[in-house]
């Protein structure tokens, strides 16, 4: 039987950091099993960068280094970043979209807890911005594709631009699943037609669906342990379906079903570990309800309707705009207050 004093000691920033780098894991371990490892380079140059760039950055603010650089915030805004941008970027693009998010998004606002905007998106919106050309290059998964890289010739074209002889970008690379879907239909493609392109599995894309499912799962586990709350993923996936199963009963030949909208893009990954960010997320109950539903409107009318395939990074920073209005109108009452009076 449990007796008291019933006082938990506070979860530390850097145990909550840990729990949502471990919670990525099982998205990363597939991303790797259907795309080759990659991705891991990606991330290991975005986590130096981070680490180094914090150093400096706090020692250019003559703020003490060790507990800053053992928070693991940056090594998270590393990891989104590098998850958020193609395998096969050159590494000197996967170093500028790192150490802009640290030094502007983060550190010129303050730090971490200071930042309006979530640094990984800031630093992919630039990116994609900058340079979209490279942001185009996404591997093709595993026997889906006649012509794989091994990982020395994926490290050859990170570090040194350079394939094999006779062979060219376009034979290893392809589009996402969510522009090929948007190029086809302004082709004149129905929905059904372009599902049946070999690209596509059972809710999306061969290998991106599933993913999103090993990101869905490590955001269940935030969820069981209790780092982040329900409101921010539920009411994000939840009006991010019923807005796209309105358009899809609608019009089932130009608008694809809900859940190639959950398992396409960014969505799983950004409902759990991009909106959740506590820094530039509201922090009411309701704040956070209309925050993400307002960012999985955003995310469908500008995968659907605007000039990028996927939404998510653009939803965020836009809705990050809004969260001190939303703070504002959402505070709960003040305990004893009646008609503007204490």
């Amino acid at each position: 039987m449990l007796s008291s004093p019933f006082i938990t000691t506070p979860t530390s920033v850097n145990q909550i950091m840990l729990r949502v780098l471990l919670a990525l894991i099982p998205g990363i371990a597939l991303y790797v099993w259907y795309f080759g490892p990659a991705i891991l380079v990606s991330i290991t140059l975005a986590s130096i960068t981070a680490l180094a760039t914090e150093a400096v950055m706090l020692k250019l603010r003559d703020r003490p280094i060790k507990p800053f650089l053992s928070d693991h915030s940056a090594l998270l805004t590393a990891w989104l970043l590098a998850l958020s941008i193609p395998p096969l970027a050159p590494w000197w693009l996967v170093v500028v979209g790192t150490a802009f998010a640290i030094v502007v998004a983060k550190h010129l606002y303050g730090g971490l807890g200071s930042n309006a905007f979530n640094p990984a998106m800031i630093g992919y919106a630039v990116l994609i911005i900058s340079f979209p050309a490279h942001m185009t290059h996404w591997l093709t998964p595993h026997a889906l594709g006649g012509i794989e890289l091994d990982f020395a010739q994926q490290l050859s074209y990170i570090f040194h631009g350079t394939l094999p002889a006779g062979l060219t970008l376009d034979a290893v690379t392809m589009a996402t699943p969510l522009d090929t879907l948007k190029t086809q239909l302004h082709l004149g493609l129905s929905v059904s037609e372009i599902r049946d392109m070999p690209i596509y599995g059972r809710l999306a894309g061969h290998g991106s669906e599933m993913v999103a499912l090993g990101f869905a799962i490590g955001g269940l586990y935030l969820l069981f342990t209790r780092i982040i709350s329900w409101h921010l993923p539920l009411v994000y996936l939840g009006t991010l379906f019923a807005v796209a199963g309105i358009f899809h009963v609608f019009d089932p030949t130009h608008y694809v079903t809900p859940l190639f909208h959950w398992f396409s893009g960014a969505a799983m990954i950004g409902a759990f570990f991009i909106l959740t960010d506590p820094v530039t997320s509201p922090t009411t109950a309701k704040g956070k309800i209309i925050f993400a539903a307002g960012a999985a409107l955003l995310t469908y009318l500008i995968r659907v309707f605007g000039g990028f395939p996927d939404g998510m990074a653009f939803a965020t920073i836009l809705m990050n705009i809004c969260v001190p209005l939303i703070d504002l109108y959402t505070q709960p009452k003040v305990f004893g207050k009646k008609d503007g009076l204490l």
